[in-house]
């Protein structure tokens, strides 16, 4: 999912995503709901963003039968609209098996102070 992003590759990035994903947005008030906001979302912020590179660390990967989920901290940057943006913060993102592929169906996203 990362490497679409960096390479501003919408297509690719939405083969990752579960119809039914939701998510709660690093500062977003309310819960976002549904792959194709996720896709229109993302479309336009790669319109915008360049440069976009994105660090994982400490991940810890669970799997139980169908259902995984990855916890992690980040280290995010690049440019928006021409100006140079960094990030932090820490992440929960869920995933599905489903026809025998891994589906993001639901991410969390926290900024750190």
């Amino acid at each position: 999912m990362w490497a679409a992003v960096e390479e501003g590759d919408t297509e690719r990035y939405a083969s990752f995503v579960h119809p039914d994903f939701t998510q709660f947005g690093e500062t977003a008030a309310y819960l976002a709901q549904g792959k194709a906001l996720e896709i229109q979302s993302m479309a336009e912020y790669l319109q915008r963003a360049k440069g976009v590179h994105t660090e994982m660390h400490q991940a810890e990967v669970t799997v139980r039968g169908t259902v995984a989920w990855i916890t992690y901290y980040w280290t995010y940057g690049g440019s928006l609209d021409g100006a140079r943006f960094t990030s932090r913060g820490k992440s929960t993102r869920i995933f599905v098996k489903e026809n025998g592929k891994w589906l993001c169906i639901h991410g969390h996203y926290t900024l750190a102070p």
